[in-house]
């Protein structure tokens, strides 16, 4: 086991960026979740993940690991989830939703990883911040999150441990949405642009000859 990223990490609107090369923007919300029963690791957008936290704006402990194999399972996770994840490049990067960033170790290598997202007290720091309690006060635990990576054939998400109210929240919320596009679909929807754009060219070039020969 290697940690990549040990620290605790300011984020708002309740989401960080997990990325692999690229423009560090951040995936689309519903793109990330599409097709997926988990709503809380979202990795339908390529070399990106998606990761929802409890409370909107806060500073959370955040701990990112690459294992050479499964980890054993941990009882004191209160959610967690499973996930495929396919980075494009083995350096990451861990982005708030307004772009604050923190470098994280590369991995070692490219290639299919399977992403456990394990959750714990997100409820509790959820209820703190609207009741706006001091988090030196504030009761029960804090929250805190847990990325762990492995090689591995792809997979389904799946959802493996479902405590709090917040994860069943976004877990129901992701369930709603519809799935994303097959390549086929893509394929298709690419082809009609293209055709649509020749078209439009084609169009084009007939008004120029009908303006030239009226001159």
């Amino acid at each position: 086991m290697r940690i990549l990223f040990d620290a605790v990490a300011w984020t708002s609107y309740g989401q960080f960026y997990l990325h692999s090369g690229g423009d560090g923007l951040g995936p689309e919300m519903i793109e990330a979740f599409a097709g997926q029963s988990n709503g809380l690791c979202g990795a339908g957008c390529p070399g990106e993940l998606f990761l929802i936290i409890g409370p909107h704006t806060a500073e959370v402990p955040m701990r990112i690991e690459v294992h050479d194999e499964p980890p054993p399972a941990d009882d004191s996770w209160e959610d967690v989830v499973e996930t495929s994840f396919i980075p494009v490049s083995p350096e990451l990067w861990l982005a708030s939703c307004m772009g604050e960033g923190h470098e994280v170790a590369d991995l070692p290598a490219v290639g299919v990883y399977r992403a456990r997202y394990s959750a714990a007290g997100m409820d509790a720091a959820r209820i703190a911040e609207v009741e706006q309690v001091d988090s030196d006060e504030a009761a029960g635990p804090v929250d805190r999150y847990l990325l762990q990576l492995w090689p591995a054939p792809p997979a389904p998400d799946r959802v493996i441990r479902q405590t709090s109210d917040n994860a069943a929240h976004h877990h129901d919320w992701a369930r709603t949405l519809p799935p994303p596009p097959t390549a086929a679909q893509k394929a298709a929807e690419a082809e009609a642009t293209r055709q649509a754009e020749r078209a439009a060219q084609e169009e084009r070039e007939r008004a120029a000859v009908r303006e030239e020969e009226q001159r």
